[in-house]
């Protein structure tokens, strides 16, 4: 026998502890994630009562490539235009959530004499909230369809995008070892250059190639594919100075956008599951329990920061939000606990070797303490806010609740707020675009050009008619395109009042996109040969050549703004639910009178079955309104009267939090069918031969009561040399016919038996 390499023995005791663990917490319904943590212990160096770990260089190795993968399904499950959806009401509070508790772990992390960096990460790891465990509690306890449910899931997918933001800071920080405002100012563009062209490339590009090749994509070639662009993209960002870990979710945040979206999340799921599974192992493996006993007080601060922070901030930013107390009591109640993310930054830490090794236990004890102290803090959120209530002066309460009634009323924006943000999106887009491209001029193709072309004068011309070929859609856009929405159009028309104010912004984009211009030219020629001789020929060019330009332009944004809504445009099913309670529907504006629209799906045997919506009265017993009914791909808004609900039917109802605590049970309420003692093995195909002797002859497929008693369907007729596929109910059976029937074998043969028909 070969000699087996340490790592598969390694990875079968890593595996095996984690099944066997994994099972035991899914028994007594805790999160799985737990389960690994202590599986890690099990294997780990500081528990000898079973065999521990030998090669930990390559475990470690594993586990960042679960980290890796973990984060490109986050990505998968993130999507750009989900972020744009949250509302402002989530994004605020989940930005006064997370610099709240960031500043307060960080203090914290002093206040123990930790380090710096020890510090900044503490108030990293503090900055998300679990997801897994959230919805898991608010299933548990049946209110995933409040009204506050919905601001909660919002901040979770703000807190995402701000978590990975948080870590590229914190790494550079770590790099440089240097915490200067200018520096992190220098950090923040730099990302968000990136994350602007790789989004505008990614989503311009790859849609497109999966589209075509998907003729060629079965789930192998797929999963080595998205694998490959996971890996590609991480290679990528880690040459511009990033990490790992956002170069995974931007991929698989652009991925997100395309219609292979679920097949890519589909294929790539047990990849993730199995190497996240070595990953929060590995945390486990990290953890001694004497470091525990020694920092047993850190835990507990950290874990009474993690509750009453998370409380009191996310409750802040709720209510600055403009959210009732209640519901933002609730919102608090709902995020006090420490996510699956703060071992990601912990991770990334101990990488970078800029954190101590205590860390881990700290984290991993107030994460489990948090894990179950959650359920309890939502289902006693009612009763936080009785409390809050009586201790609060009323007057306090009344100018509360008038703020949220007034922010909550606050109507569109302004046509001028509307159009300037138009042109700061053209602007931003295309001009770092434009960026872009004089990066890429600057560093590569100049030189290039140089080593390639002896002839200086000659090699940058050629290299400047690359760059112009190359931006003068982007270009052109900058300078001119005018932003395409009724705001602009109806300013235009009152010519006395907003002529000046529109003609200064197209004459500051026409001069900054000539600044751009003279930039290339300076790069390539002198600036006096630039100014006098470049931009005259280039803007003579830019001016014959504006309607091919424009036209190349529009083509270009078609494919990309066709490639951004394929998947909504695909999956109509579920945009007409998420555009129903965006926040630009119904949702907010009836978000003061705590009403808001959820989707329910009709369970398959409703005991309102088939009653029209005048019979079921629920507006007058439940004052639960149907918005509209989608069955199928047919979408009923605004259903009338006479409306039937059907089974499997999605329906949106508008409702306030009471309204449907009440309706719900009844909604959910199936009628008992009875057992019919027949199961899928009882269901087959059986023949019955037509005759002189039994009752068939002459009769219709109707009228013969072979439906009524074997529960069966004629599904064909052999008539001599004629067979008829699917017959009409209304053919008639004539002598020596075979008629075959699809049904429970015992009833067809009970039937034949009964009619003493020949088999």
């Amino acid at each position: 026998m070969g000699h087996l390499p340490k790592l598969v023995i390694d990875l079968a005791l890593i595996l095996i502890t984690g099944a066997i663990t994994t099972l035991i917490f899914r028994r007594i319904k805790q999160p799985l994630v737990l389960g690994y943590i202590i599986a890690g212990f099990l294997v780990g160096p500081h528990f000898k009562a079973l065999p521990s770990i030998t090669d930990i260089d390559n475990v470690e190795t594993l586990a960042q490539i679960g980290v890796i993968f973990l984060l490109f399904s986050l990505g998968l499950e993130f999507s750009f235009k989900k972020l744009m959806r949250v509302g402002g009401e989530a994004s605020i509070t989940a930005i006064v959530e997370i610099i709240f508790i960031f500043l307060a772990g960080a203090l914290c992390g002093k206040a123990l004499g930790w380090s710096t960096m020890d510090s900044l990460f503490l108030g990293g790891m503090l900055a998300s909230s679990s997801t897994t465990i959230i919805i898991k509690a608010f299933e548990e306890l049946g209110i995933k369809t409040k009204h506050y449910a919905r601001i909660v899931f919002g901040v979770l997918v703000v807190e995402d995008i701000v978590v990975i933001v948080l870590m590229v800071l914190l790494s550079t920080i770590a790099v440089t070892q240097q915490i200067e405002g200018g520096q992190i100012l220098f950090t923040i563009l730099k990302l968000i250059f990136f994350l602007i062209v790789w989004f505008l490339a990614g989503i311009f590009l790859i849609p497109t190639f999966l589209k075509r090749a998907k003729p060629l994509l079965d789930e192998e070639t797929l999963l080595v594919l998205a694998i490959g662009l996971c890996l590609g993209m991480v290679v990528l960002a880690t040459q511009v100075g990033f990490s790992a870990e956002l170069g995974a979710f931007i991929m698989g945040s652009i991925i997100a956008e395309t219609t292979a979206a679920e097949r890519v999340e589909h294929v790539i799921k047990p990849v993730k599951d199995l190497f996240g599974a070595v990953f929060f192992i590995s945390v486990g493996m990290m953890i001694n329990p004497q470091e525990i006993f020694d920092y047993r007080w850190a835990v507990l601060i950290v874990t009474l920061i993690t509750l009453f922070g998370k409380l009191f901030s996310t409750t802040l930013g709720a209510l600055l939000s403009g959210q009732p107390l209640k519901q933002s009591i609730e919102v608090g109640m709902s995020m006090a606990q420490i996510g699956e993310f703060a071992f990601i930054v912990a991770a990334l830490g101990l990488s970078l070797g800029v954190i101590s090794d205590f860390l881990f236990p700290v984290a991993v004890g107030a994460s489990a303490i948090t894990t179950f102290t959650t359920p309890y803090m939502i289902k006693y959120a009612d009763k936080m806010y009785e409390v809050v209530i009586k201790v609060v002066p009323e007057k306090w309460v009344k100018r509360l609740n008038t703020y949220s009634n007034r922010s909550q009323a606050i109507q569109a924006e302004s046509n001028w707020r509307i159009v300037i943000r138009s042109y700061l999106r053209i602007m931003s887009i295309n001009g770092t675009i434009l960026l872009g491209i004089a990066l890429l001029s600057f560093r590569v193709l100049r030189p290039y050009l140089q080593l390639s072309i002896e002839d200086t004068l000659t090699g940058n011309i050629i290299g400047l008619l690359i760059v112009l070929v190359l931006s003068s859609p982007f270009l052109w856009a900058f300078m001119s395109r005018k932003p395409d929405n009724s705001a602009y159009k109806e300013l235009w028309l009152h010519r006395d009042y907003n002529h000046g104010p529109l003609v200064t912004i197209e004459v500051v984009r026409i001069i900054l996109g000539f600044i751009i211009i003279g930039f290339w030219l300076d790069v390539f020629f002198n600036t006096r040969i630039a100014i006098f001789v470049g931009i005259p020929i280039i803007f003579v060019l830019l001016f014959l050549f504006s309607k091919r330009i424009q036209k190349f332009y529009k083509r270009l944004e078609g494919r990309f703004i066709s490639n951004l809504r394929a998947r909504e445009q695909r999956e109509r099913e579920t945009s007409i639910a998420e555009n129903v309670m965006s926040k630009d529907g119904v949702y907010a504006d009836l978000s003061p009178y705590d009403a808001h629209v959820i989707d329910l799906k009709v369970p398959a045997n409703p005991i309102y079955a088939k009653s029209t919506l005048f019979d079921l009265e629920w507006r007058e017993k439940y004052g639960v309104n149907v918005v509209y009914i989608q069955r199928g791909e047919k979408l009923i808004p605004a259903p009338t009267r006479n409306e039937v609900i059907l089974p499997h039917d999605k329906v949106g109802l508008l409702a306030s939090d009471e309204q449907l605590q009440l309706f719900l049970p009844y909604f959910n309420t199936s009628e008992e069918a009875e057992p019919s003692g027949t199961t899928i093995n009882d269901i087959a195909l059986e023949k019955i031969v037509v005759n002189e002797q039994n009752c068939l002859k002459g009769h219709t497929i109707r009228s013969s009561g072979i439906r009524e008693h074997t529960s069966g369907l004629v599904v064909g007729i052999q008539r001599a040399n004629q067979r008829i596929l699917n017959p009409e109910s209304t053919i008639v059976f004539q002598r020596d016919d075979i008629v075959w029937i699809v049904g429970d074998w015992r009833k067809i043969r009970s039937f034949k038996a009964e009619r003493k028909i020949d088999k």
